[in-house]
């Protein structure tokens, strides 16, 4: 980059460019990000390569995770995983150009994640003039000659606006078509809108300022090996950290041994006890799951700080270690459980799905943390802590949330509530379905043709279908390209193969503006989440 700095100066300001071309004013996310994040990648290795800097193997394998990440921000609309989505991708991004050259990510602690970054954030602010600083030293000459031409440009155009401008204000007064068309020219920049051309040029140049440290820190400081010290040194002896542990322990023992029956007694709890679905599946459901998270801080906070200066000493934390994580899992899936039982009286939401998939990676990584720990491996466990992250937000994308819930919702109203009876479940809730992402509209055209669903649930599936569509319709805003979205684009294709189905549905637009669907049953639907079912 050296050699050829104003190509790389020119490289950056042209990506600080494209992302406001591809972001301002724009309906984010939708492919404008995919396409962001693969500009400035390909870009940044471009770079780098021509500078003879080679991209290590194990940095490679950051690229797919990151390509997968980024194309689910427009091939979903579900809010958390879109957000989750851009969240680990920036991440990502940041940890491949930390590690570029060196490729040690994958032995990174939690020391190196915290250390890079906070080295990434300062190239980002100093490392940009550091280079132009380098290059003005290595290069005087030239420098000095070639800014002495620009600085000549500049003063000429300066000289030149007023006399221009004096000139046209004559010749404009003196023949009228001669000022038509200056003043046609001079509408042409839209000078009404300076102030919001001087801020995007603003933001543009310190976009392209922190590119430039990001690419600049990845080409200098991405070859730096791990740091061989701990986050935190061991200073806890290890009698205190085990009577901490084994107290906690016992405590889990006792609860688990106490509550067993009613971890697990299920229907026969709720029978015996005289509880409702929705009073068992709630009973201390967010408190289990709580348990569980600051247990897992707990053991490694504890693995951190403790000296363990013998094997014994080992073998006796590691035990212990082992324990309390079989007693939190027996917790979780006692969670797990009282939530399965409020899905099936109650339907899924986002929160109960998110909930079901949390409590599964972090399940797998409370034991994936124990076993390091044991095999003296604690190293790993930040790569691991970063691969539980990354399993969740991926297991949201491929699960297709919204879709999910509809599925499932739509599939516990066929079933009718299988063999067991609940006074209290609920019906299905298809105004629920109005505040999903088009990520929902094919799983609920797929229910609304569904002959096995019962007639009164179809027709609230196709009033919400109908709703949803009036919807989309009723915003009448242009979506640029860079907005495009295959969530949206599949929703489109399925209303328009819907038409017929949905003409015997009939929209209603009331005194207040609000928007109501009347079924081929005769029955009202409220648009705006109210229902008028008998």
């Amino acid at each position: 980059m050296k050699n050829h700095p104003n190509r790389f100066w020119l490289i950056v300001v042209l990506l600080g460019w494209a992302f406001d071309f591809l972001f301002w004013e724009k309906p984010v996310p939708g492919v404008n990000f995919f396409l962001y994040v693969s500009l400035t990648l390909g870009t940044g290795i471009y770079l780098l390569k021509r500078d003879g800097l080679r991209l290590a193997p194990r940095s490679n394998l950051l690229l797919l995770p990151i390509a997968f990440l980024s194309a689910m921000t427009f091939l979903r609309q579900e809010p958390m995983t879109t957000f989750l989505s851009i969240v680990m991708t920036l991440f990502l991004m940041g940890v491949f150009a930390i590690a570029y050259r060196s490729g040690q990510w994958i032995n990174f602690s939690l020391l190196d994640y915290l250390l890079g970054y906070l080295r990434l954030f300062g190239s980002m602010l100093v490392r940009p003039l550091g280079f132009s600083a380098e290059v003005r030293k290595d290069q005087p000459s030239r420098r000095e000659k070639r800014g002495s031409r620009v600085w000549s440009v500049v003063r000429g155009i300066v000289i030149a606006l007023p006399v221009v401008a004096v000139f046209a204000s004559l010749l404009s007064a003196a023949d009228p078509i001669f000022e038509l068309r200056f003043n046609e020219f001079i509408n042409l920049f839209n000078l009404e809108n300076l102030p919001e051309y001087i801020f995007r040029l603003v933001y543009i140049l310190i976009f392209a300022y922190a590119l430039a440290g990001t690419y600049l820190h990845a080409a200098q400081k991405s070859d730096e090996p791990p740091s061989a010290k701990p986050l935190v040194p061991a200073f806890l002896g290890f009698t205190e950290a085990a009577i901490v542990l084994g107290s906690v322990t016992a405590l889990f023992a006792a609860f688990v041994v106490i509550q067993f029956q009613y971890f697990f007694g299920g229907q026969a709890n709720i029978n015996v006890e005289g509880y409702t679905y929705s009073e068992y599946a709630r009973r201390g459901f967010g408190e289990l799951v709580t348990v569980a998270f600051f247990s897992l801080l707990l053991l490694l906070g504890l693995g951190t700080m403790t000296k363990r200066q013998n094997e014994t000493q080992r073998k006796i934390f590691s035990g212990f270690g082992v324990a309390l994580v079989a007693l939190v899992i027996v917790m979780l899936v006692s969670a797990f459980q009282r939530l399965a039982l409020y899905e099936f009286a109650y339907g899924f939401s986002r929160l109960r799905t998110y909930t079901h998939m949390f409590m599964i990676w972090l399940g797998l990584l409370l034991a994936a943390v124990v076993v390091l720990e044991a095999l003296r491996r604690e190293r790993a466990i930040a790569l691991t802590m970063v691969l539980a992250a990354l399993g969740f937000v991926i297991s949201l994308g491929m699960l297709n949330v919204d879709a999910f819930i509809v599925r499932q919702n739509v599939q516990r109203e066929a079933q009718g509530g299988g063999s067991i009876a609940v006074q209290d479940r609920a019906e299905l809730d298809a105004q629920y379905f109005l505040s999903l992402s088009d990520d929902a509209v094919p799983a609920m055209a797929d229910a609304f043709f569904d002959p096995s669903l019962p007639m009164a649930a179809r027709e609230k599936i196709g009033a919400v279908l109908v709703c949803k569509h009036h919807e989309g319709e009723s915003d009448t805003r242009a979506i640029p390209w860079q907005a495009f979205h295959i969530s949206r684009y599949l929703a489109d294709l399925r209303y328009g193969a819907m038409e017929t189905a949905l003409a015997s549905y009939t929209l209603i637009l009331d005194q207040d503006r609000r928007v109501f669907v009347k079924t081929p049953g005769g029955q009202e639907f409220d648009c705006w989440g109210n229902a008028h079912w008998d």
